[in-house]
């Protein structure tokens, strides 16, 4: 310390000239740093947006498949070892045809010979067997005219007398377009075409033209807003249901309302249970969605009023002014790291591939105990996530300090830490999901069917479109066709005295 205390003293003082040449020199260098970070970001844009036009748009990637099968392919290389040195000979088994189901009506054509003689000898030849093939006939869409006809009938005697003619009549039957052709199972066509399989009203129109009915887009348009409305009180019920589950996942994409003065409208989803019937399950599965003018954090607070329950939602901050417990989704997690994968330079490996292996890990888990209770999986999920998780996260801190915060990394790093708190939740109940990919896709139905009729014209089509969604999407979860419960639910939701309970999807016998 003396010497160097010495040296100073001999040092002489720099000049103004030495000081802003140093001032100018950490000028420079910090903007050749602030470029080399802008060309680091502006090369994963480009390479972001190269992938996104002609790359594939799985998030896979090359050890995905570990997760399902890595028992079997561990297996399969150990066999592939020993017949390194072996001559196999084996005989291609054939593909086979599924077979056609066993109920469906049959018409039987025999084709047979008319000369039943051997040529040989001339005798005559016995039966041996036959050969059968089948083939499956399409037969069009049948559309008829169903005629009420109700008789009027009067009293002569009262005719005669000149009194009060009494005319008695059976009622018409109850109808959901009281005085309009449609009947439930006309409606039931038109809802699940456009819902359930994306076909806009101007191609119905024009199929229909086909048969020689003329039935206008603007007709249909004003059936579906009726049929929305008689639809109100179950989805209500369903509604009303869905706040009493234990967990329910939610997601929200844009709609466009050409009458909506606003540039983007959201259509919100919120649904609970799985996505197809599954024994013992102690949850409903419900689908609903709700059309809101915007993505306030309002949307949600009004749709689950006083929910307490847990809310499985992506990293959206307007779920954080609801009353529900929220937790994280590792698949949005995961979906940063893969876009940061994406940007890295072809070839290379990085911190991206370590987080996307080391997330593969607590996927791994999940799918091993996809068949467990809720209690068996949050005794597992402490056991063998908890370290994982504990591990991943001392990686994102330490990794988070050499990284540039606006690169695609930096991104994923801090959306990771960000979300921690809600991301480690389902370790804490098994009834809880590692991700919120049952709500991503129960609204993919909606998005695929927003490509094809791009928007609603009014807020009042887009609120029977959210309605009509929900029961089609609902009735898919429970194992029902849309269809035939939808024609049976307007068949009876137009009858005074109907019971909304009965029309339960939970309830309807197949």
């Amino acid at each position: 310390m003396q010497i160097i205390s010495e040296l100073q003293g001999k040092i002489p003082p720099m000049t103004e000239l030495e000081q802003q040449l140093l001032k100018r020199i950490a000028e420079l260098e910090k903007q050749v740093t602030d470029k080399d970070s802008r060309i680091a970001y502006l090369e994963e844009q480009f390479k972001l947006a190269q992938q996104k036009q002609f790359g594939k748009s799985t998030e896979g990637h090359p050890a995905q498949g570990d997760l399902f099968n890595e028992a079997e392919d561990i297996a399969e290389l150990e066999r592939e070892v020993e017949a390194e040195n072996e001559t196999v000979t084996y005989t291609r088994k054939k593909a086979k045809r599924t077979a056609l189901p066993a109920d469906l009506p049959r018409e039987v054509i025999v084709h047979d010979i008319e000369n039943k003689s051997c040529d040989c000898c001339g005798g005559e030849m016995h039966k041996m067997g036959e050969d059968k093939s089948e083939k499956l006939e399409f037969i069009p869409a049948q559309i008829k005219v169903i005629e009420h006809v109700r008789p009027k009938y009067s009293c002569r005697a009262c005719e005669q007398n000149e009194t009060q003619v009494q005319i008695k009549q059976a009622p018409m039957p109850a109808s959901p377009i009281p005085k309009g052709i449609a009947t439930p199972s006309l409606l039931s066509q038109i809802i699940t075409s456009k819902y359930q399989y994306a076909l806009p009203l101007y191609r119905q129109e024009t199929m229909f033209k086909q048969h020689g009915i003329e039935i206008s887009r603007q007709t249909m348009s004003d059936w579906i807003i009726k049929c929305a409305s008689l639809f109100k009180p179950l989805y209500d019920k369903l509604h009303q249901i869905l706040l009493e589950q234990h967990v329910i996942q939610a997601d929200e994409t844009t709609v466009n309302v050409v009458s909506d003065d606003k540039t983007k409208s959201y259509m919100w989803l919120y649904c609970t249970g799985t996505d197809t019937p599954v024994a013992n399950n102690p949850f409903r599965n419900i689908v609903l969605y709700d059309y809101q003018a915007s993505r306030s954090g309002s949307c949600p607070v009004n749709f689950l009023q006083d929910y307490t329950g847990y809310l499985q939602v992506d990293g959206y901050q307007g779920y954080d002014q609801t009353k529900a417990k929220l937790a994280g989704c590792w698949a949005h997690a995961r979906r940063k790291f893969d876009e940061a994968e994406k940007a890295q330079p072809k070839g290379k490996t990085g911190k991206a591939n370590w987080a996307l292996n080391h997330i593969q890990k607590l996927y791994r888990v999940e799918q091993k105990i996809k068949d467990k209770t809720a209690p068996e999986k949050q005794v597992i999920r402490k056991k063998e996530s908890e370290p994982l998780l504990n591990q991943y996260k001392a990686w994102l801190e330490k990794s988070l300090l050499n990284t540039l915060p606006k690169s695609k990394l930096g991104e994923a790093l801090n959306y990771s830490l960000n979300q921690w708190d809600k991301l480690v939740q389902y370790v804490e109940d098994g009834h809880l999901s590692i991700d919120n990919n049952r709500a991503e896709r129960a609204i993919k139905p909606f998005v695929i069917g927003r490509k094809n009729w791009l928007f609603s014209q009014t807020a009042n089509g887009a609120n029977a479109s959210a309605m009509l969604y929900s029961i089609v999407e609902t009735a898919k979860a429970n194992g029902l066709i849309p269809y035939d419960y939808i024609s049976y639910c307007l068949t009876q939701i137009c009858k005074p005295g109907c019971q909304i309970d009965d029309l339960l999807p939970w309830n309807i016998k197949s």
